[in-house]
């Protein structure tokens, strides 16, 4: 019987190839999507879940206050780590710090600037799960002088792992180490990413090492068994006060701390520069393959009733045979599943096409893991699930003819049938332009993003980052060098660039009980020329008052007002950073807003103070040769720091990498918002058919009466159409309640334009009418004469 079902089932799917081919082109898009988000969300959900114990270990987090808004923090001192190993003996089992570095390492001539460096105590490797491929866990960094490397790193230094051992890498040219072990490249599901590993024993003597309120690197703890997170947690604002208190009321910041699971890391949030992923992406990646696979199996629905005629005969004959119901049904499936299969299969094959341009899309390689028994599982429930799904509907309206009527070949399927195919269609056009508005209004704003007059002038402007000692004790050389050069403008260092990092310190202020909270820069005298800010009270800081550098600062427009005052009455009251500041510094000037974070948030108040902290060097170069103005860049550079390759970018840049993953979504909703476009327009082709099958005759009729052919296209037009307008009409204010509310993450948005609805509409309106044109156009040229023969 199964042979004769499948034999069936093969004969039914060659005999009608074009709609075989749609079917299977339809369920194939929808399950590759599918694929592609099913290896996505798999990927984001595995992060760090490869550790041993890792459901015991905790990162060590520090909540803050900045400008009235609570943020989480990953870094710690690094006299936390003894403190809590001190105060929770016999609750927590181990603890591990993590200090992320970058420095230059040499093999002989060879010099390797390594951006992945990680300093960390000698217990990392015992503590987490990375695998050594040579070396001892527990012993491989008891050395001070000892290095770790990444298998990859190892090959690009010696060639090969073996080599790798007991050799000599010379750390920044001055101290060398030893390879004491070889480990496995870190997974790309690991929120930490390393390609070296040093002692961080070598920085005791750092600042953030020995003083509490220095925060610099990670801190990691293991608790012991039955030991729980609510019972340590408990227990820490004792332990702040105890070890913070005198420090917090000295400097005015209030501090806490909490403990968030490892596997919990990559979603937190928080602020770091380690791997994060976002909940809310991975959610909207679901919610799109399940829509895109919704509208793939409508499409087989419709798709099937359309052969429903053709078919009427076969069910009839296999009625009066003596097939029940139950055996027509399970047939009908059967078809459905087989179809499914062979969608699944193609699918495959497209995937393994496609994956390198998603990996682009999405900025990191996906593995697909074929030896796993998770992602067969998968295939298999896909193929049952789409294949019932899809093949249900049907499987039951056929099954369910008359075998008297089916055997005369009369198809009467009644206005319940229409009313269902055609709320199929609804669904299908919905979901359509949905995505399209989601996509129109998602590119404006990114636009709008890109366009919009931030304050400060970022064209031809290079970001060079002090990442090396050489550059930052000749810095000064450095910039006169330049300065001297025509091509260049000014130059400016600085510890954080519009779109980086700026620090919250706290402050003492004129007239004001209350320590107050801003964003700070330390930048040189430059710094308002080289970003072209402008001046609305007060003035620059000058070489002219040599008393600039230790009692003046600037402030923006939002730190005045935020302090209660105009921008003229802030000219002249004091201010002191409570940790960076012994004496008060003078407000000298104030800049008009500029938006030196995101453009998801307003702009902060901002203290700019010339004390010493260089992170970053801005040049602007003159208008002109670009080319040549780097290469002024990169000669200096070679003179002040000739053993470091020269590593920069462009501030427009770094601004555009603020919205990389706002415009990865862009990209992928606009890719799937076509292919949902495309699969519905196959649904509304099939009920094109469908309806054209069953008015054959009629048409014939009004043909030989002297109907035009576009009379009649108009006439089938105008009922398969009307879903299409019903589904425009509801999916146009659901977008805008979703666009709406998605363009809250921004505080600067762009509005959402009736145009952006009628242009969705017409787009979906345009693809609908051409669909149906095409088949409406053939049925109505074709030869009444066939039509209106009888048997």
């Amino acid at each position: 019987m199964f042979k004769n079902y499948f034999k069936t089932a093969w004969r039914n799917l060659m005999k009608s190839k074009m709609f075989s081919l749609i079917n299977i082109l339809g369920l194939t898009i929808g399950i590759t999507v599918c694929m592609m988000i099913y290896l996505f969300i798999m990927n984001e959900f595995s992060f760090d879940k490869f550790h041993k114990n890792g459901d015991r270990i905790y990162r060590v987090q520090r909540g803050i206050k900045m400008d009235g808004k609570a943020a989480s923090v990953a870094y710690l001192s690094g006299p936390y780590m003894p403190a809590l190993l001190n105060d929770f003996k016999g609750q927590i089992a181990s603890a591990v710090r993590v200090n992320q570095n970058d420095n230059l390492f040499s093999v002989g001539d060879k010099s390797f600037h390594e951006k992945k460096e990680i300093d960390v105590d000698s217990n990392f490797f015992s503590f987490f799960s990375f695998p050594l491929l040579k070396g001892n866990p527990s012993k491989v960094l008891n050395d001070i002088n000892s290095v770790v490397l990444t298998e990859t790193t190892a090959k690009k230094y010696f060639g090969s792992i073996d080599n790798a051992m007991g050799k000599i890498v010379m750390l920044n040219k001055e101290a060398p180490l030893k390879v004491t072990g070889i480990a496995k490249d870190v997974p790309s599901n690991s929120h930490l990413d390393f390609d070296i590993v040093t002692s961080l024993e070598r920085r005791r003597n750092a600042s953030f090492m020995n003083v509490w309120i220095n925060n610099g690197l990670y801190t990691y703890v293991e608790l012991a068994p039955n030991v729980t997170q609510s019972q340590v947690e408990k227990q820490l604002p004792a332990f702040m006060e105890k070890n913070m208190g005198s420090d917090m009321r000295k400097y005015g910041f209030h501090f806490t701390l909490s403990l968030t699971p490892l596997k919990d890391v990559y979603f937190s949030g928080s602020l770091d520069n380690t791997k994060h992923g976002d909940k809310a992406v991975v959610y909207i990646f679901l919610s799109i393959a399940i829509l895109i696979l919704l509208i793939a199996c409508i499409n087989f629905m419709n798709l099937s009733t359309v052969r429903a005629a053709e078919r009427s005969k076969e069910v009839g004959l296999r009625k009066v045979l003596g097939a029940l119901r139950n055996n027509l049904v399970w047939q009908f499936i059967g078809e459905s599943l087989l179809l499914t299969t062979i969608s699944c299969l193609l699918s495959v094959g497209l995937l393994f096409l496609i994956m390198p341009w998603y990996n682009q899309i999405l900025g990191y390689s996906l593995t697909v893991s074929w030896n796993t028994w998770t992602i067969y599982l998968f295939l298999i429930s896909v193929i049952i699930i789409v294949g019932i799904l899809a093949g249900s509907y049907p499987a039951f309206f056929l099954s369910a003819f008359s075998p008297i009527q089916a055997l005369k070949g009369k198809l009467k399927s009644g206005k319940g049938g229409a009313s269902f195919r055609q709320a199929l269609v609804i669904v299908q056009f919905s979901i359509s332009v949905f995505l399209i508005v989601g996509t129109i209004i998602i590119t404006k704003q990114m636009n709008y993003v890109k366009s919009k007059q931030l304050g400060y002038n970022k064209e031809q402007t290079v970001i060079i980052p002090i990442d090396n000692n050489d550059i930052y004790n000749n810095l000064n050389t450095f910039k006169n060098e330049l300065q001297n050069q025509s091509g260049v403008q000014s130059v400016s260092a600085m510890s954080g660039e519009p779109g980086g990092f700026f620090d919250g310190h706290m402050f003492e202020v004129e007239d004001h009980a209350e320590r107050w909270n801003a964003r700070t820069e330390f930048a040189d005298f430059e710094f308002v020329k080289t970003l072209g800010l402008k001046i609305i009270a007060g003035r620059d800081f000058s070489a002219q008052f040599p008393t600039d550098t230790t009692s003046a600062v600037l402030i923006n427009k939002t730190a005045a007002a935020k302090l209660g005052w105009t921008p003229q009455e802030a000219i002249g009251k004091w201010i002191l950073n409570t940790v960076r500041d012994s004496a008060r510094r003078r407000i000298i000037g104030v800049v008009n807003d500029f938006n030196f974070q995101s453009l998801k948030q307003d702009v902060d108040a901002l203290v700019i103070s010339p004390a010493e902290d260089r992170r970053q060097i801005l040049v602007k170069l003159k208008p002109g040769n670009l080319q040549a103005g780097v290469a002024l860049i990169r000669n200096a550079y070679s003179k002040a720091a000739p053993d470091y390759p020269l590593e920069y970018k462009f501030l427009d840049q770094q601004f555009d990498d603020l919205y990389k993953k706002d415009i990865r979504q862009q990209t992928i909703l606009s890719v799937f918002a076509g292919l949902a476009i495309f699969v519905a327009c196959l649904g509304l082709f099939g009920l094109a058919s469908f309806t054209a099958t069953k008015r054959f005759k009629e048409i014939g009729v009004r043909k030989v009466l002297g109907s035009s052919v576009q009379s009649i296209v108009v006439l089938l037009s105008k009922d398969l159409l009307k879903p299409v307008i019903i589904a425009t009409c509801i999916a146009l204010p659901v977008g805008y309640w979703v666009m709406n509310k998605w363009l809250q993450n921004f505080a600067y948005k762009t509005t959402v334009s009736w145009w952006i609805f009628i242009v969705a509409a017409l787009i979906t309106f345009g693809i609908a009418i051409i669909t149906v044109s095409i088949k409406a156009i053939k049925v109505a040229m074709a030869n009444p004469v066939k039509s209106l023969r009888t048997e």
